[in-house]
C-alpha cells in the first residue's frame, strides 16, 4: 500500500487558454475569483498555473514561488507561505530528493510516466495527496501546506508541512481539580485530537472534519465513539452543522449558538470543557464532542443540568467524601439564586419570620439607611458585577489587589457612610462566595442573571413574588431540551438509574448502565463478574487468625 491518499479527477484539465480567460479583473477579491472559477483545474502548463495562483495570491509579501529543476531541464515549482511551515522539513524530504534527480540519468525514470516516478521513486514524505482543483491548491496553501507543481504534470503535489507555534500542554485555567489530570486542550487541533487518541486507544474512536465558514474554512471535528453512541445523534449533529453559513467560526462558542435548541434561555444547553479526561468520559457515555480549530474548548452534547455542577475529582475520590461535597455544592448554587430575594422578601414583607433576637439586630444594623432593601441589594449586586468584571479584565498582577480593595475598603466605607447595611454586604458576600462554588462558569452566568429578576419581584410581592420567579425558572428548565433530552433529566422525567449519579453518586459498581437518557446501542459499561464481586464481602487474605505463615511460632 501506498502512504498518499488519492482523489478522483472530478474535472476535465484546463488548457492555458482556457485558464486565462477564467480570470477576471486583478481588483476582484480572491474568493469572488474562486467562486467564479469551481472547476478550474491544473494545465499541462506550468506558467499558466503558476500565473493564476498569483493573480490570487500574488500581492501577499510573504508568499514564495520557488522555482527549480528535476532531470536537468524539467521545471518545477513549490508555493509556500514561510512562516506557517517547516522549513527544514522541506528541505529535506521535499526538495532535496527532487533535486537530486536531475543528477541521475535514470533511463527507466524517463521512460516511465512523471507523476509515477515521481511518487514511487522519489518523493517519501510522510503526509501527502495530489489535487488537480486550483482553488483545492490555493486553499491548501493559506493553510500552511505546501504545493509542488511539474511542468507537464496535472496533478499538484500537497504536502502537510504545517508547523505554527503554539503554547505547551498546562493545566486548565477554568477547572482546576485537586486530584486528577494536569492537561488541558490547547488552540491546535491535531494536539487535542491526539490528547482524546491517547486516552481512548480503540479503533471504535471515529473523527469526521467538515470545514465551517465562508472566509476562515474553520476545521471542525466531530468525535464519537462507534458501538456507543446513537447513530440518529450524530446525524443530527452533523445535520445542524451543515445548516451553518457564516463568515468565519473563531471558537466553539459560534457553533454552540448555531446548534443550541433554545436560543433565548439563559440556561446553557451545550457543556464547555478545557480537560481531555472529562470530553473522553463523556465519550464513553455515548456524547458527541466537538472540537474548533483555533479554540482551546471542547462542545459536549446533549448536556443535562445535573451535569453543571459536577466535577471530574466526583469520580476519581471515594462516594461518601464525594456526596457530601456535591450537596454542599448544590447547597451553594441554590443559595446564589435566592438568598438575595429571600433576604428582601424577610425584611420587606415577612419580619415575623426573623427571630426576634436577629431581628433586633437587622434591625439596629438598618437604622439609619436610606434607601429600601430592594433597592440596597440591586446596588450591591450591580457594585459586584462590575468588581467581578474589572478584576476579571485587569492584568493577574492588579486583579488580585483591585478585589481585596474594592471587597475590604469600599464596602467598609459604604456601611460606615450608612449607604449600606452591614447584614446587606454579608448577605451579598455569602452569594458570590456561592456563585465561586458552581464549577461550570456558563451556568453560574445564568444564575447571576436569574437573581436581579428574583430581587425585583420580591421587593414587590415579597415570599409569594420568589414563589412565583422560581415557579417560571422551573416551569422554563422543565421546558429545554439539549438534542431533544430533556434539560433536567433524570429526575424529570424520573430514571432510577440515573438518580445514582445526580444529587449525589453512590459507588461505582453500582452504576453498570450508561445514561438511559441517550439511547445508546450498548447500554452497558461494568461487568456481571466486576459486580457481583464488589458486592461481596471483601477476602481479608491477611488477617491474622488466617494467615498461617507463622502458624508454627
Amino acid at each position: 500500500m501506498t502512504i498518499w491518499s488519492w482523489k478522483k479527477l472530478r474535472t476535465k484539465h484546463t488548457s492555458p487558454s482556457q485558464l486565462s480567460r477564467m480570470v477576471p479583473l486583478k481588483n476582484s477579491p480572491a474568493h469572488q475569483v474562486m467562486e467564479a472559477n469551481k472547476e478550474a483545474s491544473v494545465g499541462t502548463q506550468l506558467e499558466a498555473t503558476i500565473s493564476y495562483v498569483q493573480k490570487l495570491l500574488g500581492d501577499n509579501d510573504d508568499f514564495i514561488i520557488r522555482r527549480f529543476c528535476i532531470f536537468q531541464d524539467q521545471p518545477a515549482v513549490v508555493m509556500y507561505f514561510p512562516d506557517l511551515i517547516d522549513k527544514q522539513y522541506l528541505n529535506d524530504y521535499i526538495l532535496k530528493p527532487l533535486m537530486l534527480t536531475s543528477s541521475q540519468d535514470d533511463a527507466q525514470a524517463v521512460n516511465r510516466p512523471m507523476k509515477e516516478y515521481l511518487l514511487n521513486d522519489t518523493l517519501y514524505a510522510c503526509e501527502g495527496r495530489t489535487e488537480t482543483g486550483l482553488n483545492e491548491i490555493i486553499q491548501a496553501i493559506v493553510e500552511g501546506k505546501t504545493a509542488l507543481l511539474v511542468d507537464g504534470v496535472t496533478d499538484a503535489f500537497i504536502f502537510s508541512t504545517r508547523h505554527v507555534d503554539k503554547r505547551a500542554i498546562t493545566q486548565p485555567e477554568t477547572e482546576q481539580v485537586i486530584r486528577g489530570a494536569r492537561e488541558g486542550f490547547i488552540e491546535i487541533m491535531g494536539t487535542n485530537l491526539a490528547l482524546l487518541r491517547y486516552r481512548l486507544p480503540t479503533p471504535d474512536l471515529r473523527i469526521k472534519t467538515m470545514r465551517i465558514g465562508r472566509i476562515t474554512k474553520s476545521k471542525v471535528a466531530i468525535c464519537y465513539i462507534d458501538g456507543i453512541v446513537n447513530p440518529a445523534l450524530v446525524e443530527e449533529v452533523f445535520r445542524r452543522l451543515s445548516l451553518i453559513d457564516i463568515d468565519g467560526v473563531l471558537d466553539a462558542g459560534y457553533l454552540e449558538q448555531f446548534i443550541e435548541d433554545n436560543h433565548f434561555s439563559p440556561f446553557p444547553q451545550i457543556q464547555n470543557t478545557e480537560r481531555p479526561d472529562k470530553a473522553v468520559a463523556n465519550l464513553m457515555e455515548g456524547r458527541v464532542i466537538l472540537l474548533v480549530d483555533g479554540s482551546p474548548f471542547a462542545l459536549i452534547l446533549p448536556t443535562v443540568f445535573s451535569q453543571f455542577y459536577q466535577t471530574v475529582e466526583d469520580y476519581s475520590e471515594r462516594f461518601i467524601l464525594v456526596s457530601f461535597i456535591r450537596l454542599s455544592r448544590l447547597v451553594a448554587l441554590i443559595f446564589s439564586l435566592i438568598f438575595p430575594s429571600l433576604y428582601v422578601a424577610l425584611i420587606s414583607f415577612n419580619p415575623e419570620l426573623i427571630p426576634t433576637e436577629f431581628a433586633v439586630a437587622v434591625a439596629g444594623g438598618r437604622a439609619g439607611v436610606p434607601f429600601p432593601s430592594v433597592i440596597e441589594v440591586l446596588i450591591m449586586e450591580i457594585s459586584m458585577e462590575v468588581l467581578r468584571e474589572a478584576t476579571l479584565r485587569l492584568p493577574q498582577q492588579v486583579g488580585g489587589a483591585l478585589s481585596i480593595v474594592g471587597v475590604l475598603v469600599v464596602g467598609q466605607a459604604a456601611v460606615a457612610a450608612g449607604f449600606i447595611s452591614p447584614i446587606t454586604v454579608v448577605i451579598i458576600a455569602l452569594t458570590t462566595i456561592g456563585s465561586f462554588a458552581t464549577p461550570a462558569y456558563n451556568a453560574a452566568l445564568a444564575l447571576r442573571l436569574l437573581r436581579f429578576p428574583l430581587v425585583i419581584l420580591s421587593g414587590i410581592f415579597g415570599l409569594y413574588g420568589v414563589m412565583i420567579g422560581l415557579i417560571l425558572i422551573t416551569n422554563h428548565m422543565l421546558s429545554l431540551r439539549s438534542f431533544g433530552v430533556p434539560y433536567l433529566s433524570p429526575l424529570v422525567p424520573g430514571n432510577f438509574q440515573g438518580m445514582k449519579d445526580t444529587l449525589a453518586r453512590l459507588p461505582l459498581w453500582s452504576m453498570p448502565k450508561r445514561p438511559s437518557l441517550l439511547y445508546t446501542p450498548n447500554d452497558t459499561r461494568l461487568g456481571n463478574i466486576t459486580q457481583e464481586k464488589s458486592e461481596e464481602a471483601p477476602n481479608n487474605t491477611l488477617e491474622p487468625k488466617k494467615s498461617d505463615i507463622h502458624g508454627g511460632t
